[in-house]
């Protein structure tokens, strides 16, 4: 059987790779420069084309920015979530996903999160949860904030699950289905059903009941997706679209 041959990376994602390995072992943080163009062109054994590809390679994925003028060129970033937000949001447009993708998406994932955020988080992030949950009954009447504070929760419990990568998906996932840039919006007895089921989800978790955790946080993804399936059905079916604007 002959054998396929892989098409070899190109120069400058292979260089953009060793910096980002070279970042990662000199323990940089963020706001540290890297060294000057002439001495990364040393470095790298590259030209300065092949390497302003790769500085902005790594701008695009939100590893470094680059500052003009004297004094400035490639500073430590930390990529976020937008970075995957833009990636997914991407993808799912040319397969023509509707929003309903990530609403189901979350129905699936969340009630895990929950659970290992049960089994798992700090007494900080605990404490850090019961203020978003306070601060969420207080603004129960701004609906920005309300919004703001409601999707922080969410955000919470996927970080205190201790799985980075939920983390990020659920940032992400909340990042493009944004339902009041879209329209979405909750009336008052919407509104006060999420203080309590998220307050009820704070008990279990502060508590380290992971089955309970489990179960609320499934009644409550559960319900969010019966209420936008009726209520906006239109806005679910309408296909994912890159929006900066978002």
């Amino acid at each position: 059987m002959a054998q396929t041959s892989l098409r070899p990376k190109k120069t400058a994602l292979l260089v953009a790779q060793r910096i980002v390995s070279d970042i990662a072992r000199g323990g940089h943080s963020i706001g540290d420069r890297l060294p000057p163009e002439h001495l990364m062109i040393q470095e790298y054994g590259v030209g300065r084309g092949v390497l302003r590809e790769s500085l902005r390679f790594l701008e695009l994925q939100g590893v470094i920015s680059l500052k003009p003028g004297p004094g400035g060129g490639p500073v430590v970033q930390h990529p976020d979530s937008d970075v995957l937000a833009t990636a997914l949001t991407l993808l799912l447009q040319f397969e023509k996903a509707p929003f309903r993708t990530i609403v189901e998406a979350r129905t699936a994932l969340e009630p895990m999160m929950a659970r290992l955020a049960a089994n798992r988080m700090s007494d900080t992030a605990i404490a850090e949860l019961k203020i978003n949950v306070d601060e969420t009954r207080l603004h129960m009447n701004d609906p920005q904030k309300f919004h703001d504070e409601i999707e922080r929760f969410h955000d919470l419990v996927a970080k205190g699950s201790g799985n980075q990568l939920f983390g990020h998906l659920i940032s992400a996932l909340l990042g493009i289905l944004d339902g009041t840039a879209m329209g979405i919006d909750y009336p008052e007895k919407q509104r006060i059903a999420s203080c309590t089921i998220h307050e009820d989800i704070y008990d279990a978790i502060a508590a380290h009941d992971a089955n309970r955790a489990q179960e609320l946080m499934n009644v409550h993804i559960q319900a969010h997706a019966r209420y936008t399936e009726l209520e906006f059905k239109d806005v679910l079916d309408t296909p994912i679209q890159w929006n900066l604007l978002r």
